[in-house]
């Protein structure tokens, strides 16, 4: 009997949402940075040393409260059930996303004048929870997607980065259109609200698609979801996966190492450049640059798969310039004295660099992630896939953590 058919890609278009939706708090944090540096930890009274170094390093600090759950989480739902089967995880894990958007937007409307370090504080606890049901919900999708067609897998990253591109439309957009720093925030924080109400939908519509149903059959006749946690061979599927587990953990250190917080640090080098707005400028040559082209990378990996599986480690490990190249751009970190001599000093030329940046992240993950659940037998695609999205996970986090010396080496 011929298997069904995907009719008008609404698992492909499914999945696309859910990819937006796993990355939605990330990128959501980080591309207000404006918000959180500027109006609530640099503004008013809160210009005090405590509040300045908040506001120095908020996006290390954010970065490492985000992603020490999210590592810690992602390893642990590879090998446990958290939450049950792999749906209701999913559920739960947005459940408790929308519930810290409230939070996150009920802080949004007080005024934290007077207390930015207590508004610091809850705002990293919040971040810590955020990102601890954001693991369960990413790495539990890419094991999801992992035995449907591998272009499926490519739908999740395409969602991922298509997130970046939306969060960064949303930014612009409420801060054009709404007259206060406060106001644009609320709605802003709203929207993603909006959309996890979208992804947490999906599950009462979907498991009525025959093409879904089949896949999701065909999981557990094959082994991948029942079976007991010991008679799962970890190490086996690991090993044989290395390489494209590697290329994930690579891809994604880079370019965690300078995105966002070299990109969003290096300033304009010629007042005659086009953006004269010195936030604008970070806007679009950082935040909407890197997530429209690496959207535009893991488009093009649909049409075009190349290299091989074989020889996709060159160029990942080639990714490794692009470190030096933006540390030599006009970066001038917060209360840092820069030292070493700016050699890139052209805004398109830095500009050029970003977008290859963007690009190959978008491309080359795109064909990690896919590659992964193919290097192994059927039925251990699903922890493949998991593993997949926990190297992921470890290269945002050792790039992030390797983000906090940049400012040092300049």
């Amino acid at each position: 009997m011929e298997p069904p058919k995907d009719k008008w890609n609404i698992v492909l278009l499914v999945f696309i949402l859910h990819g937006i939706g796993t990355l939605m708090p990330w990128n959501m944090f980080i591309t207000a940075k404006s918000y959180f540096v500027e109006f609530k930890l640099g503004g008013g009274d809160s210009n005090s040393t405590g509040a300045s170094n908040y506001a120095a390093n908020f996006l290390q600090y954010h970065g490492f409260a985000a992603q020490i759950p999210n590592v810690v989480f992602n390893w642990l739902n590879v090998f446990l059930n958290l939450g049950g089967d792999l749906t209701t995880r999913m559920a739960i894990s947005i459940l408790v996303e929308l519930f810290i958007f409230v939070v996150t937007v009920l802080m949004a409307m007080v005024d934290s004048t007077d207390w930015p370090g207590a508004f610091f504080w809850i705002t990293m606890v919040t971040v810590v929870v955020l990102n601890m049901a954001s693991a369960v919900y990413q790495n539990t999708i890419f094991g999801m997607v992992a035995t449907f067609p591998f272009r499926y897998t490519g739908a999740v990253i395409l969602g991922c980065n298509i997130c970046g591109l939306f969060v960064s439309l949303i930014s612009i957009g409420s801060n054009y259109i709404f007259p206060t720093i406060r106001t644009a925030a609320i709605y802003y924080f709203i929207t993603a609200m909006v959309l996890l109400l979208f992804c947490y939908d999906t599950f009462f519509a979907i498991p009525l698609n025959k093409f879904f149903i089949y896949n999701q059959l065909s999981r557990k006749t094959e082994g991948n979801e029942n079976v007991k946690t010991s008679d799962i061979p970890y190490w086996t599927i690991f090993k044989t996966a290395s390489m494209q587990l590697f290329n994930v953990f690579l891809i994604f250190f880079v370019t965690l190492a300078v995105f966002p917080a070299v990109n969003s640090d290096i300033k304009a080098s010629s007042s005659d450049f086009f953006i004269k707005d010195p936030i604008m400028y970070i806007q679009i040559t950082c935040f909407l640059t890197f997530n429209l082209f690496a959207m535009l990378g893991s488009l093009t990996s649909y049409w075009i798969q190349w290299p091989g599986p074989k020889y996709l480690v060159v160029p990942v490990a080639l990714r490794l310039v692009f470190i030096p190249l933006f540390l030599f751009c006009n970066y001038l970190p917060l209360n840092i004295d820069r030292s070493l001599p700016v050699l890139i000093n052209n805004d398109w030329i830095y500009w050029i660099i970003g977008v290859l940046m963007a690009y190959t992240s978008g491309y080359y993950s795109a064909l990690a992630m896919m590659y992964a659940p193919q290097t192994v037998e059927q039925n251990q695609q699903v922890k493949a896939g998991m593993f997949a999205g926990a190297m992921l996970i470890s290269g945002i986090f050792c790039g992030i953590l390797f983000s906090f010396i940049t400012p040092y080496l300049v």
